[in-house]
């Protein structure tokens, strides 16, 4: 059986913020509408690795798909899969580390595109990694950044990403080095650290801010507090039932009584207009985001066509006749 195999090189070159934007929110909308099944993320481990795996259906692309990958104290490694949904073959395997940084900025550029200030030309953000990298590139697409306030506890990685980031996007990118410059007076805050505890006071957010918080997906760790949560008024998941079973940032809100899950809605429901996400533009609103399968899924078809229509990537052999000649195969 032939397979395409695309690698991180074939990811960078063949795929855009814009394209992964659209082929997110399409995702969120064909969950609204039961063409989607998103299967939350299960960890396996052992003595220095941790296993990740996840799954979805996608009905609407033809596709099943998976992303498994590895934790160590080295770094990761990240592989996504697509199958079709008719025959069950394996089509492609992805190395997935770029790939998953585009479609978590994408799903907060989704977010935010239907709960931020239409005229939003600022914001603030935690965090100096690659992950933070891609999610203020993704809000830049939905609406006219400006300026950027971004902090970090080390001086030298604010400064180096700062700079970096302004000859990047040709925006404004400016360290701050106490955690309020980059929560104060800002209508959209961005957290993508690996930070276990809080990275700024709630109490410290203007009225009609939007708090996107994507960097934790561990049940023990926080980025936001309970005076952040407290409040929200309109709180919103990328998925509500992987969040439960993800989210740390809710755990300690949830103790004190000042949360519970009756209040948060899904992305795909607000996406398709079941759900509000922002009641007005005084209020507080939470996007919190574990990261989903679906995804992956989405984002792979459309890394799969590109690759296909520009003879991209290159096809390997599985199963017995894996000596033959490989043949193209078609993608449906």
């Amino acid at each position: 059986m032939a397979v395409l195999y695309l690698t991180e090189s074939d990811v960078e070159q063949l795929l855009d913020m814009r394209a992964a934007i659209e082929a997110v929110e399409g995702a969120f909308r064909q969950m609204a509408a039961g063409k989607a099944i998103n299967v939350p993320r299960v960890r396996a481990r052992a003595p220095g690795i941790v296993l990740h795996s996840m799954c979805a259906a996608a009905e609407y692309l033809g596709l099943v798909g998976w992303k498994m990958y590895t934790t160590t104290q080295t770094g990761a490694q990240f592989l996504s899969g697509l199958c079709d949904a008719e025959s069950g073959d394996l089509v492609a395997l992805v190395e997935a580390d770029r790939l998953g940084r585009l479609r978590t900025g994408a799903a907060t550029a989704v977010a935010a595109a239907f709960m931020a200030d239409m005229e939003a030309a600022e914001m603030g953000l935690f965090g100096t990694g690659r992950q933070a990298a891609t999610q203020l590139e993704a809000i830049g697409e939905v609406r006219p950044i400006k300026r950027c306030y971004v902090y970090s506890r080390m001086r030298e990685n604010r400064e180096r990403f700062a700079a970096q980031m302004t000859a990047k996007l040709d925006i404004e990118v400016a360290p701050v080095d106490r955690p309020q410059g980059a929560a104060e007076d800002l209508p959209i805050v961005v957290t993508a650290t690996t930070s276990s505890a809080p990275v700024f006071d709630g109490n410290d957010l203007s009225e009609g801010t939007l708090v996107c918080a994507v960097g934790s997906n561990w049940p023990q760790r926080a980025e936001i507090d309970v005076h952040t949560i407290r409040r929200a008024d309109n709180v919103v998941c990328d998925s509500r039932e992987a969040c439960r079973l993800e989210a740390g940032d809710f755990r300690e809100a949830i103790e004190k009584g000042v949360f519970d899950w009756s209040r948060a809605v899904d992305l795909a429901d607000v996406v398709a207009g079941r759900a509000v996400g922002r009641n007005n533009r005084q209020s507080v609103t939470l996007f919190k985001s574990v990261g989903l399968a679906i995804e992956d899924v989405a984002l792979g078809a459309t890394l799969v066509e590109r690759a296909r229509a520009r003879g991209a990537g290159r096809w390997i052999m599985i199963g017995p006749s894996a000596q033959s000649e490989p043949r193209p195969h078609e993608v449906s």
